[in-house]
């Protein structure tokens, strides 16, 4: 299928009768509940639930195989190739299922706060709540201002498509399909709003490290004397809570691109998991959570229309979208100077690693390739005890080039700006799961508070024996006998087994990157 012919089939689409552009927020509320698609909650925030697919499908995502592409993307598990004829079929059988419908929402945007390296972008959405989600997460363009060029990127969703794995040559009736020629992303059969937001993530990760920008799956804020700190780290590890301080402004709670002039957020709203959210530890999250804001699987007193945030009748990954506008201390447009300190976030459910540590560049580079935090007992069938799990630059699901491209750009970066890394374990201490505890959220913030503000540069610091990570050992606000994480077991013997085996686990995944130097090598355990 040529371009043009690509194009035109597109066009014809998006200029049906049955299509609504640019809908305001309160007009596509008003539809969404026309169309019955959710609720409003006693705050003013739209609920909707996503189905069966209350997450990120990875196995159903898929890149088309391309001959521009071929050689540049690391092709396996992560970026699956499928052919230009099998996405050209299902581009025809969706775009066919989109033009029977009652109504579609179309609306433009941009990926990237800098013009200087920004995306325009299209999105073609089934749902009304989901035109929404884009509209409150992508940049908006200047209401003053129409879009006038055609857009880099289309995302086209639809969500009640099913797709036949063994007539479409997918995995499953879902699938998130990017095609870097035709500039077009196709979605079908998941209801999960987040497929978007990553795909997007998973284009800007190909498209800005061509121009010399490290894309980077991190949150970001700056503080009042312009230092800007990142938040790196997976699902679970407190990126969004910690980079939500009403001290700092904040760049963004997701993902962020470091260029030659500074940082820039890629995205123009939050995405933040409120699974147990509650006002007086996240205020500023609770807060935001009003008019306009997206609720994606949250339990609601059909009574009340209360948010029940502990809830977890349809998933522990509950979500709430919404604009950084609705973040009072936000910094817009999110553009800022170069990070004078990167914190490497992992919930550590082995309880074995120090609350802080301040880290080498070559102890940086390995975290940083390591991607490590942990899964925990009851999240997922079958698993009885804490599991290491590592995600490449702290976002391999997202990442179309190999790792390593990341991992060098990051390192080039640190030296050239003197850029200061932390270590921080956001996860348990004086045992493992289920037998420790979390470290308390006022001790890490006081610990990531000292760090930004050069507390712990001049401390004394003692090196961990297996992972040979350098500890301070006082750090204002915390009791100095939590930093050292062998003084908070009561059995020593127990800790040193349950070091040494995270530390093998770190090597043996560690051993699957190849032509790595012996410096970066040198800086993981010492075992």
């Amino acid at each position: 299928m040529s371009m043009t012919h690509f194009e035109t089939r597109l066009c014809q689409l998006i200029q049906g009768s049955n299509v609504n552009k640019e809908l305001s927020v309160p007009h596509l509320i008003e539809k969404m509940l026309a169309r019955k698609e959710g609720h409003l909650t006693t705050s003013g925030a739209f609920v909707a639930k996503t189905g069966a697919y209350t997450g990120r499908s990875p196995k159903d995502k898929f890149i088309v195989k391309e001959p521009s592409t071929k050689s540049a993307i690391h092709w396996g598990p992560v970026n699956k190739p499928i052919s230009p004829e099998v996405f050209e079929h299902l581009y025809e059988k969706v775009l066919h299922y989109l033009v029977a419908q009652d109504e579609l929402f179309v609306r433009r945007g941009f990926a990237g706060a800098d013009t200087n390296y920004q995306y325009p972008i299209r999105i073609v959405n089934e749902l009304a709540w989901h035109n929404l989600f884009v509209r409150q997460l992508f940049i908006r363009p200047d209401e003053q201002k129409k879009v006038t060029h055609l857009p880099e990127f289309t995302i086209i969703s639809a969500p009640g498509f099913k797709a036949d794995p063994t007539r479409d040559g997918t995995h499953s009736e879902a699938f998130i399909i990017i095609s870097f020629e035709k500039r077009t992303i196709l979605i079908g059969g998941t209801a999960y709003a987040g497929e978007m937001k990553k795909a997007i993530f998973s284009i800007m990760n190909y498209l800005l490290p061509k121009q010399g920008i490290l894309s980077m799956h991190c949150s970001a804020n700056v503080g009042r004397e312009g230092d800007v700190a990142l938040f790196f780290g997976l699902s679970g590890t407190g990126k969004t809570t910690l980079s939500a301080d009403q001290h700092r402004s904040l760049i963004g709670d997701d993902e962020h691109a470091w260029s030659p002039t500074g940082i820039f957020n890629i995205e123009g709203g939050c995405y933040a998991k409120c699974i147990n959210l509650c006002k007086e530890k996240e205020p500023d999250i609770y807060n935001a959570i009003k008019f306009g804001a997206v609720l994606e699987n949250v339990v609601i007193d059909e009574y009340t229309g209360e948010p029940d945030y502990d809830a977890t009748d349809y998933t522990e990954n509950t979500r709430a979208a919404y604009p950084l506008t609705s973040i009072a201390s936000s910094t817009l447009p999110s553009v800022s100077g170069h990070p004078s300190t990167l914190l490497f976030l992992t919930a550590d459910a082995f309880g074995v690693l120090p609350p802080i540590s301040k880290l080498s560049v070559e102890q940086a580079m390995y975290h940083f390739l390591s991607g490590y935090t942990s899964k925990l007992a009851g999240t997922e069938r079958g698993i009885n005890s804490p599991i290491a799990t590592f995600s490449a630059c702290f976002g391999a699901p997202f990442l179309p080039l190999h790792p390593s491209h990341y991992a060098k750009m990051l390192g080039e970066k640190m030296i050239e700006h003197n850029t200061d890394v932390f270590l921080v374990n956001t996860g348990w201490q004086g045992g493992t799961y289920g037998v420790g505890h979390r470290i308390r959220l006022n001790f890490t913030r006081a610990m990531v508070r000292a760090a930004l503000q050069g507390e712990l540069h001049s401390a004394e610091m003692v090196k961990d024996p297996v992972f040979g990570l350098n500890i301070p050992l006082h750090c204002p606000g915390v009791p100095d006998h939590l930093l050292l994480p062998w003084q908070t077991w009561s059995d020593p013997l127990a800790y040193e087994q349950k070091a040494e085996e995270l530390a093998c686990q770190f090597k043996e995944n560690f051993s699957r990157f190849k032509d790595i130097s012996a410096d970066v090598l040198a800086g993981g355990p010492l075992i």
